[in-house]
């Protein structure tokens, strides 16, 4: 991969199914600015087996998944390890269990240093875990993390010298050290990686490195795209329209405050407003009904009410376009419950009526293939099975709306921590590296 290197002076992120993994193999490419350099990253796919990446505590048990990966170094002398960029997680974490294939020895590194449980580190930083930080019988921090898939990761909390890119020098950054990582799949519980944490929190990579924004953007056509750290600014980007993170300082039971909250007001499909009240898409007093940006789940769930409106007007427009598959036995991962039956040999969907997600300030538009999923493996006479993209998170038992990366594809997604909002607008991903001058 040949690096690039542009500067100027303007200021500058069920079903055995397999995972896909937007693999991000770094170059030491960067963009110069009048602010902190800003690091361009290409993207392309891997396959790997169903299992490896165990989800946060306030995700959804998938099996499929589309993930963003990075390849850092850490430690003195560097290792190096990678790790799934997850914007729902806050503490990164690598697998340091020396009995397995582990990720990161810190046995090889004169940098590593675990956190004691007296530290301010171990005693306030941890607040927005799900599970508190503990004091083990060394008396170092460890944490426990556990999952939505009942996977659950545990060890202490240490800090090294992590590395991007061979222009961007080293910062000590605190992480979980896992020696304990256990999978329902015994056979995959050793081919976890590490993962790294994007939120909001005190403790995500994010917050550490001190980036004020980062961004992303994934095709449609291959997962193939960009990953950005830092402040940029390119003109062939489209102008972004803004809508604003919504904090809630009160600690409330159901509302994830270091998440990426945006506000949903509303939904279109075709041109048609769906009569929900806005009072549907807002949290309640105890916080449940937050809408979370999520780049570690891949669709979109809807509270009931919400998705219930939603799924019967695009089943009222694609009457006389689709089939529906009648099987109320048949829910694709468990939420998913409008699936349709498509020919084999239909080389293409029917025009389908856009779905148009209506936040404060911006638009989400979904159109086209992004609205319905083939279901690997699933045939009925000389149909496949595919289905709509949109879930119910009542199935799951989740009190959230959930925006997933399969409805982020083709669109530029801007994360600005220091401005507290998120940006949007439709690009063409699988052009970005061309426009950065990279080369997958």
């Amino acid at each position: 991969m040949k690096p690039c290197i542009s500067c100027n002076s303007k200021p500058n992120p069920c079903l055995n199914f397999h995972y896909f993994l937007l693999l991000l193999t770094l170059t030491s490419t960067t963009h110069c600015s009048s602010q902190s350099p800003t690091l361009i990253l290409p993207l392309k796919t891997q396959e790997i087996p169903s299992g490896s990446f165990p989800k946060s505590p306030n995700k959804l048990p998938f099996h499929h998944n589309v993930t963003l990966t990075v390849s850092v170094t850490v430690g003195t002398p560097p290792q190096n390890v990678s790790m799934v960029i997850d914007t729902g997680s806050e503490l990164s974490w690598l697998n340091c269990n020396r009995t397995r294939n582990f990720t990161f020895d810190p046995t090889r590194s004169s940098s590593y240093k675990p956190i004691p449980c007296s530290s301010p580190t171990c005693t306030t930083r941890t607040r927005d875990l799900s599970i508190p930080a503990s004091c083990d019988s060394n008396k170092l921090c460890h944490t426990t993390l556990t999952y939505a898939d009942f996977s659950s990761s545990e060890g202490n909390l240490a800090a090294d010298a992590f590395s991007i890119g061979s222009s961007s020098g080293t910062s000590s950054l605190v992480f979980g050290c896992m020696d304990s990582i256990f999978d329902p799949n015994s056979e995959e519980d050793s081919k976890n990686t590490g993962l790294m944490g994007m939120n909001r929190g005190s403790l995500s990579f994010v917050s550490q490195m001190e980036f004020p924004k980062f961004s992303y953007c994934i095709s449609e056509s291959d997962f193939s795209g960009v990953l950005l750290l830092g402040d940029a600014n390119f003109s062939w980007v489209a102008p972004l329209n803004y809508t604003p993170l919504i904090q809630i300082s009160t600690p409330l039971p159901y509302f994830d405050r270091v998440a990426y909250t945006v506000q949903l007001e509303g939904i279109k499909v075709a041109n048609k407003l769906l009569p929900i009240p806005k009072s549907d898409f807002e949290p309640d007093h105890t916080g449940a009904g937050q809408t979370m940006v999520d780049s570690g789940t891949q669709f979109t769930f809807l509270l009931g009410p919400v998705y219930t409106a939603l799924r019967t007007e695009f089943l009222n427009q694609t009457a006389h376009i689709l089939r529906v598959y009648e099987d109320p036995n048949f829910v694709f991962q468990g939420a998913m419950d409008l699936c349709y039956r498509v020919g084999l040999n239909q080389s293409k969907l029917p025009q389908l009526p856009s779905v148009t997600l209506m936040f404060r300030g911006a638009e989400m538009k979904v159109t086209g293939k992004q609205l319905l999923y083939r279901v690997r493996g699933e045939v009925r006479g000389n149909d496949s099975l595919w289905c709509f993209t949109f879930g119910n998170s009542d199935l799951l038992g989740v009190e959230a709306f959930v925006i997933g990366h399969h409805h982020q594809q083709n669109v530029w997604m801007e994360f600005d921590l220091h401005n507290s909002r998120i940006g949007l607008a439709e690009v063409q991903c699988d052009l970005a590296g061309q426009k950065f001058g990279l080369t997958v």
